[in-house]
C-alpha cells in the first residue's frame, strides 16, 4: 500500500485510549508514521484526527485548537475520577431545579480557573497525576486558566437529576472538572456520565469514519475517499502563492525576498502554495530582513 500523507478522522470508540486508536490505524494503514492531535479519555468518544506521513508535522501546530463536546452529567454523585467510571465517593439525594443550574453556569463561561483532576495526564514534579492517584495519594494541583467560549444546558431531567451540556472550549480544558465543579457550586456534587467530542479544530463528526470503515478502505487498498489534505488544518491562515522559481527555492530551504512575494501584513504563520497550487508548508514573515522564512515543510522535495 502506498505511503499515506494526510489526515483520517476517526470516531473514537469507548474504552479505547487515543494511543490505542493510533496503534490500530498504524496496523490498518500499514505504516509506522502516524500520530494524533488532542487526546481523548478512554471513556470518551468522538473526533480524533489521525495524522499520517508528512502530516504528522502538524500534530502540535494546529492553529485552531478549539474543542466542542456534548457531556452528560448526574447530580448527587461524586467519584474520584470525576466521571461515572471512577470509585464512588458520595451519593446523596438532590433536588436541583433547571433554573438553579442555569444560574450557576455563568461561573464557567469565559476565562475560568480550573484545577485538573487527580486522574489526568498533568505532571507534578515529573509524575503524571494519574500515576500518583493510582497509589491512593492526592497532591496539590495548581489551577490553570482555560477558556470556555460557549456553555449551554441542552437538557435537564429534574426527576432523575441528570442533564446534558454543550461546551466549546480551549485546549487543556477538563470537561470532567466542569461537571464536578458545577456539582460543588450546587452543593450536591456531580459526576460526568458520558462525553462525545463533536469538533476538534476544523474537524467535525461529519469528517469521521469508524475503525471498521478504515479497515474496509485498507481491504480495498484505497483511502482516497477518507484521507483529508493536510492543508485543511490551515484553511483560515493567510495564503502565499509562489511562482515556479520561488517554489524551487522554497522547497530547497531558501529564504525569499518579501518584496518579490505577494503577502499580507499579518503576523504569524502563512500557508504557502507552489505554482501548481500544491500546499508546500508554513512560513513566517521577517519584516526586519524582508524575508519569507520557512517554518514547516510538508511537500516532499522529490515531488519537484
Amino acid at each position: 500500500m502506498a505511503n499515506l500523507n494526510g489526515i483520517i478522522c476517526i470516531h473514537k470508540p469507548q474504552d479505547f485510549t487515543s494511543f490505542d486508536v493510533v496503534a490500530k490505524m498504524r496496523g490498518i494503514a500499514q505504516t509506522r508514521k502516524a500520530g494524533h492531535a488532542g487526546t481523548l479519555d478512554p471513556m470518551a468518544t468522538g473526533v480524533l484526527p489521525i495524522f499520517f506521513g508528512n502530516a504528522t508535522k502538524a500534530c502540535d501546530i494546529m492553529p485552531d485548537d478549539t474543542k466542542c463536546y456534548i457531556a452528560d452529567f448526574r447530580l448527587g454523585i461524586q467519584t474520584d475520577t470525576y466521571d461515572i467510571w471512577g470509585k464512588e465517593i458520595s451519593n446523596q439525594q438532590s433536588s436541583v431545579t433547571l433554573r438553579q443550574i442555569e444560574d450557576k453556569l455563568n461561573l464557567f463561561r469565559g476565562k475560568i480557573s480550573q484545577v485538573p483532576p487527580m486522574y489526568s495526564a498533568v505532571q507534578v514534579n515529573g509524575q503524571r497525576l494519574y500515576d500518583i492517584a493510582r497509589q491512593g495519594l492526592t497532591v496539590e494541583r495548581k489551577a490553570r486558566t482555560v477558556t470556555v467560549d460557549s456553555l449551554k444546558l441542552l437538557a435537564f431531567d429534574e426527576k432523575n437529576q441528570c442533564g446534558k451540556l454543550e461546551i466549546s472550549c480551549s485546549k487543556g480544558t477538563y470537561i470532567r472538572s466542569i461537571c464536578h465543579d458545577l456539582g460543588q457550586e450546587l452543593g450536591c456534587g456531580a459526576t460526568m456520565t458520558g462525553l462525545v467530542r463533536t469538533r476538534a479544530g476544523v474537524f467535525t463528526l461529519d469528517d469521521c469514519i469508524t475503525l471498521e470503515q478504515a479497515q474496509q478502505c485498507a481491504d480495498k487498498q484505497d483511502f482516497s475517499a477518507v484521507l483529508l489534505d493536510t492543508e485543511k488544518i490551515f484553511d483560515r491562515l493567510p495564503k502565499i502563492k509562489l511562482n515556479e522559481i520561488q517554489s524551487r527555492k522554497f522547497i530547497n530551504g531558501m529564504r525569499l525576498d518579501l518584496n518579490r512575494v505577494y503577502h499580507t501584513e499579518n503576523s504569524g504563520f502563512h500557508a504557502v502554495f507552489d505554482n501548481r497550487k500544491r500546499f508546500m508548508g508554513l512560513a513566517s514573515l521577517d519584516f526586519d530582513k524582508m524575508e519569507l522564512v520557512i517554518e514547516k515543510m510538508f511537500l516532499e522535495r522529490e515531488s519537484f
